[in-house]
C-alpha cells in the first residue's frame, strides 16, 4: 500500500491518470444508476401502495416481472432487440466510438447520453485529483462529486432527488468533517441545518404567496448536503451561483427545444453544479469578490 501511494505521490501524472480511468469506469456505472434507480423507486412504491391499499395483483408492463431488478441484475442490454451487452461493448466511451453509436446486433442508436455521462465523470475526476492530489481529501472529494453527477442527471429526467442517494451522502458529509476534512465539525452541522431551513423557509413563503410548489423537498435536502460537506460559509456562493448556472442552462434549454416556459425545471441539478464549483473553486471565487470590494 505504501508503496502505491509513493507511486502516486512521485509520479502524478500517473495518478491523473488512474483517478481519470476510474473516473471514466464510475460514469459507466452511474448511467446504470440514472436508468435503474428511478424505475426502482417505482416498483418499491406501488408495490407498498399495492401491500396498504390491499389492491389485487395487475399485470405491470414496466416490471415484466422479472426476478430481480437491482443495479446489479440483470445484465444490461439493448431496449429494442435484447442483447446483452458484453464486456467488449461496455468499455466506457471506446466502445461508443467502436459500435459507432448504435447496437452491435439491430443497429438500433445508442443515445449519447451514456458516452457524455462517462466523460463528463472522467473530467470532473481528473479536475478533483488536480485540486485535491493523492490525498484522503482526494478521496472524499471524488465520491461527493460522482453522487452529484448521479443526482444531477436523476433529476433532470424525473424530477427526483432520491433519499438513498441524498441522506447517506449527507451523513457521510458530516463524518468526514469530524475531523476537519474541508471544513470544522461545527460549520459542517451548520452548514446542514442552514442549508435545509433556508430552502425550506423560501419554499413556504412562496407557497403562502402564490399558492405555488416552487421547488421540492430533495432541493431542501441536497442544499443540506452541500452545507454538511462544505459548511454554511459556502451556502451563500452556491445559492449565487446555482442560480447563474440555472438561468444559462434554462435559457439554452428553452432556445433550443423550445420548450413552453410554463413547464417546470429542476432546481437540484444547478445546486449540484454549484455545489461542485463551490467545492473546487470556492476559496479563490471568496477571495476574488473580497478583492472586489476591497477586503
Amino acid at each position: 500500500m505504501n508503496d502505491f501511494v509513493n507511486v502516486m505521490v512521485n509520479y502524478p501524472w500517473y495518478f491523473y491518470g488512474v483517478i481519470t480511468i476510474l473516473g471514466l469506469l464510475v460514469g459507466s456505472f452511474l448511467n446504470v444508476v440514472i436508468h435503474r434507480l428511478p424505475i426502482m423507486m417505482e416498483r418499491e412504491f406501488k408495490a407498498e401502495a399495492k401491500e396498504y391499499f390491499e389492491l389485487p395483483d395487475e399485470k405491470d408492463s414496466t416490471a415484466k416481472h422479472a426476478t430481480a431488478y437491482n443495479l446489479i441484475v440483470p445484465r444490461s442490454g439493448c431496449p429494442k432487440c435484447g442483447h446483452q451487452i458484453t464486456a467488449r461493448e461496455n468499455i466506457p466511451v471506446v466502445s461508443y466510438l467502436w459500435l459507432k453509436g448504435k447496437c452491435s446486433q439491430c443497429q438500433t442508436p445508442i443515445s449519447t447520453r451514456y458516452p457524455m455521462v462517462e466523460l463528463i465523470t472522467g473530467i470532473l475526476s481528473l479536475v478533483v485529483a488536480c485540486t485535491f492530489g493523492p490525498t484522503w481529501q482526494c478521496v472524499a472529494a471524488l465520491c461527493f462529486t460522482w453522487s452529484l453527477v448521479a443526482l444531477t442527471f436523476i433529476d433532470f429526467d424525473t424530477m427526483l432527488l432520491p433519499d438513498s442517494i441524498v441522506l447517506p451522502m449527507l451523513w457521510f458529509g458530516l463524518i468526514i468533517n469530524l475531523n476537519g476534512t474541508f471544513v470544522d465539525l461545527n460549520s459542517a452541522v451548520i452548514g446542514a441545518v442552514a442549508g435545509y431551513m433556508s430552502l425550506w423557509t423560501v419554499f413556504w413563503l412562496f407557497k403562502i404567496l402564490t399558492g405555488k410548489d416552487g421547488m421540492g423537498y430533495g432541493d431542501f435536502k441536497l442544499f443540506a448536503l452541500i452545507g454538511a460537506w462544505l459548511g454554511w460559509q459556502y451556502l451563500p456562493l452556491t445559492i449565487i451561483l446555482s442560480s447563474l448556472v440555472g438561468a444559462i442552462i434554462g435559457i439554452t434549454i428553452l432556445a433550443v427545444r423550445g420548450q413552453d416556459k410554463n413547464i417546470p425545471i429542476p432546481f437540484g441539478p444547478y445546486l449540484a453544479i454549484a455545489g461542485w464549483i463551490a467545492l473546487i473553486w470556492g476559496e479563490q471565487i471568496n477571495q476574488l469578490y473580497l478583492q472586489s470590494i476591497g477586503l
